[in-house]
């Protein structure tokens, strides 16, 4: 009984985590166009069973006809590439006559299920332009963090060394978001495709925006990792900060480096963004389940630690405290991030909402993350407001000083600069016994 929960949790998983989409829906069916087209005239150029009465075998920009003699029926499915744009599964036909091939029939609409293909550009233009908003967003808010966390040497523990980590795998998948867009759609004005001499860019920025995934999921699982040993054992956790370090980053390098050698020996065409064998999918896809899985048994794992640690009589009201405000955000995260594909796999939602989902909510979710563990956080406000009121305080004295130089110094006499000292020395030292 207690393997049945994580074994259906990961099956549940693997089928709704299908492969990332690194390329715009229209760059990848004319990548694929162009496949099936190379495709067909490999299998027309072997055939070669043409009579000189008959039809010749042709790509017509929709699907692959062999050859037939006059009078005959070609009868193929629907082409798999349309797949995103119609619905049904049906067969379209072609009669061999002796004017050529004739029209195709039913009509390829008709046949194949339309799918309002014309609002299809128009959705994935708003997506696109929503998803670069979240990450542009994200990104800031994300770098604004990472600044305070460096600045204030106050918020310099193991603690926040993890946020900032995790902070960087987020901006680094932003990054890499941009960079992807950026190669491949060269015009935005017109948002088309570009028209690549050869892939080497578009696999660069597939890899690198690859390893930015998995790399912050498992930073996700490291901040998991961090609050469960925490409440696990009553000391620092600064000497695990270096296996921290290699779960997060090291965990996606050695997996994106086995995925790349996959890639060249199994599959080494187009933007390896398809996935004709399965052994490249397998290398991206499972650490990232086991990513998920592991977050979820960490989650489930903390709640019971967390239940019997502030019931238990021996927890003074600090330590409670500081539980409740340390488990707070992470409690927070680890559902957020991983559990909605148990939760599309249990309600069967279509992709077109996993798509908005994981597009369009998703590239906000470093802006919660920067909320969650800088913005709402009591330290670092705490830093804030005390950096803000000795910058004002500062600014006070000076003003003060200026407004005092200038009723005792109308005219800037020479003798101003050795007064200037004296009197700034004196003012500093009555303002200081002030504000004591």
């Amino acid at each position: 009984m207690q393997l049945s929960l994580p074994l259906l949790l990961f099956s549940t998983c693997w089928w709704t985590l299908g492969p990332v989409k690194s390329i715009h829906p229209e760059c990848r069916m004319q990548q694929e166009i162009y496949q099936e087209e190379k495709k067909c005239m490999e299998r027309l150029k072997n055939a070669n069973t043409v009579s000189s009465t008959g039809c010749a075998g042709i790509w017509d920009n929709i699907t692959c006809w062999r050859s037939a003699e006059i009078g005959e029926t070609v009868t193929v499915p629907c082409p798999k590439i349309f797949s995103n744009f119609f619905s049904e599964q049906g067969n379209i036909s072609k009669n061999c006559t002796n004017k050529g091939w004739s029209e195709m029939f039913p009509h390829f609409f008709v046949a194949c299920g339309l799918k309002d293909i014309e609002d299809n550009p128009v959705f994935y233009v708003w997506l696109k332009a929503i998803y670069t908003l979240g990450h542009s967003v994200s990104l800031i808010a994300l770098i604004a963090g990472s600044i305070i966390f460096c600045v204030f040497r106050k918020l310099h523990c193991t603690r926040n060394y993890i946020h900032l980590n995790l902070f960087l795998s987020f901006i680094l998948k932003a990054v890499s978001v941009f960079i992807k867009d950026g190669i491949l759609f060269y015009d935005t004005s017109t948002d088309k495709c570009s028209d690549h001499a050869s892939w080497v860019g578009c696999k660069a920025s597939l890899v690198f925006f690859q390893y930015c995934v998995m790399a912050n999921f498992y930073w996700l699982l490291v901040e998991g990792l961090y609050l469960h040993i925490l409440l696990m054992v009553m000391f620092s956790s600064n000497r695990h900060f270096t296996a921290y370090l290699l779960t997060g980053w090291g965990i996606p390098t050695i997996f994106i480096i086995i995925w790349i050698i996959t890639r060249v020996y199994l599959e080494n065409s187009g933007c390896w963004d398809t996935n004709e064998h399965s052994a490249p999918w397998w290398i991206i896809r499972v650490p990232i389940l086991i990513s998920i899985l592991v977050n979820f048994i960490i989650f489930i794992s903390i709640i019971r630690i967390l239940l019997q640690k502030l019931r238990s009589p021996d927890v003074g009201g600090n330590e409670q405290s500081q539980y409740k405000r340390l488990a707070k955000s992470t409690l927070l995260l680890i559902p957020l991030f991983g559990v909605h594909y148990v939760v599309f796999a249990l309600f069967g939602v279509s992709e077109y909402y996993q798509m908005i989902f994981e597009l369009c909510l998703g590239s906000f979710q470093g802006l919660v993350v920067a909320i969650l563990y800088c913005f709402l956080n009591s330290e670092v406000r705490g830093e804030l407001k005390r950096k803000w009121r000795s910058w004002c305080l500062n600014e006070r004295m000076s003003r003060d000083y200026k407004n005092h130089r200038s009723s005792v110094f109308p005219n800037d006499s020479e003798s101003g600069p050795q007064l200037h000292r004296n009197s700034a020395t004196q003012f500093s030292s009555q303002s200081e016994t002030s504000v004591i």
